[in-house]
């Protein structure tokens, strides 16, 4: 008996097609629930998708990959049809392959630019796999329970495609590309065209770079390693970092990190305070930056919060002016709406720009002080949330929440 089947849907500002695309689908799959998850729809796309009989959750506009994984989470077990809300067809042979996951190749090319973004997402393929796709945009895909469980939750915005493929075949999964007559609204090379294009190749670029889950179970890019450009000393804090978002077990915490021995936790717990040595010339510096970097990592666990405290801290340090400020001004709004994630990379670099500062303004009594405020954070972190903690504060909570999406 074959897996059951739920074709997901992800859909803005699509009031005049999704209904019929409903009813197609229904027609097609008569056995399958039709999930239709609305990305922030200004239209009633939500309205005519539940009239045609589709299962529609409302999100707000989050991008295709966010909108698909919602949909997949509130998705029984088994087998999975994704669709394009204008999609113009019959998808059905897509599930008569043995594959795990069948990719629909258009017979028939209509509309689009000069191919760039293609090409770029044929190389990132093959580059991050070893496959050669024929259609690395194509959003009309099967997957087996298989190549969901591989594959989701799916990668930020129009880069979903171009890395459930890789992510199918790094996993050994088997992948087909069966020729189709399929058609949907194409862009045309107009300015609305190449923006739509230009953006498919963003998403595309930062989802086939490192991507980690966050606490809502949404999966996004890591870009705190970009803090990296502040200098040497913090690039080399910021590569401890990326080491233990790439790698980390399931160890939370300095005692677990130190009972399970050879850990990436534990190369940051040698590894940062042995650079800021070597650049500070100086234990009680060592400590410091250490201790910084612990503590903005402590923080990382909501949207916005590190990057808040970061700013706030080097405010009250005071000083010239660094790349990591304008950084974290930057990554902020990204880091707010969850497009992006500081990760250890970003939180633990954006702590030892805090600690390199404090060592140049403190000495004596005043870097005996700061040293002693952090370690009590760090154990009271050991023990309790400082997450859970700023949240329930009347000053800090509404500060820790404010520019946050409501997803």
């Amino acid at each position: 008996m074959a897996d059951p089947l739920t074709v997901l849907v992800a859909a803005r500002d699509e009031e005049e097609r999704i209904g019929a695309t409903v009813d197609a689908l229904r027609l097609a799959f008569p056995g399958a629930e039709v999930i239709v998850a609305d990305d922030g729809s200004r239209d009633g796309t939500a309205a005519a998708a539940a009239a045609a009989g589709a299962t529609v959750i409302s999100l707000p506009a989050a991008g295709k990959g966010q909108a698909l994984s919602a949909a997949e989470r509130v998705a029984p077990p088994g087998r999975l049809l994704l669709v394009d809300a204008d999609l113009r067809g019959d998808p059905s042979p897509l599930l008569r392959s043995e594959a795990d996951l069948v990719i629909a190749a258009f017979a028939r090319r209509s509309g689009g630019g000069f191919g760039l973004a293609k090409r770029i997402g044929r190389a990132l393929v093959r580059l991050r796999s070893g496959f050669e796709p024929r259609e690395p945009l194509s959003g009309q895909r099967a997957l087996s329970p298989a190549a969901r469980a591989a594959c989701f939750p799916l990668a930020p915005g129009f880069g979903c495609e171009v890395r459930m493929t890789i992510d199918a075949v790094r996993a050994g999964l088997t992948v087909e590309e069966p020729e189709l007559e399929l058609e949907h609204r194409a862009t045309g090379r107009d300015l609305a065209g190449f923006v739509h294009r230009g953006r498919q190749l963003v998403d595309a670029l930062v989802a086939s770079g490192p991507l980690r889950v966050n606490y809502r179970g949404a999966r996004l890019p890591l870009v705190g390693w970009l803090v990296a450009l502040d200098g040497p000393a913090v690039a080399a804090v910021a590569a401890a970092g990326l080491a233990d978002d790439l790698w980390s077990g399931p160890e939370r915490g300095f005692r677990a990190h130190l009972l399970s021995g050879r850990t990436t936790g534990v190369l940051k717990l040698v590894g940062i305070p042995a650079v800021a040595l070597a650049v500070t010339r100086s234990l009680s510096g060592a400590l410091l930056v250490g201790l910084s970097a612990n503590a903005v990592n402590q923080l990382d666990t909501r949207p916005g919060r590190a990057l808040k405290a970061y700013l706030l801290a080097r405010a009250a340090l005071g000083g010239r002016p660094r790349r990591a400020d304008l950084l974290a001004v930057l990554l902020l709004p990204y880091d707010l709406r969850e497009m992006g994630m500081l990760g250890d990379a970003g939180s633990n670099a954006l702590g030892a720009v805090l600690g390199f500062e404090s060592v140049r303004r403190f000495t004596g009594p005043g870097r005996i002080a700061a040293i002693g405020a952090l370690a009590t954070l760090t154990i009271v972190g050991e023990r309790r949330s400082l997450g859970t903690m700023v949240e329930r504060s009347r000053v800090l909570g509404p500060l820790d929440r404010l520019g946050r999406a409501r997803l």
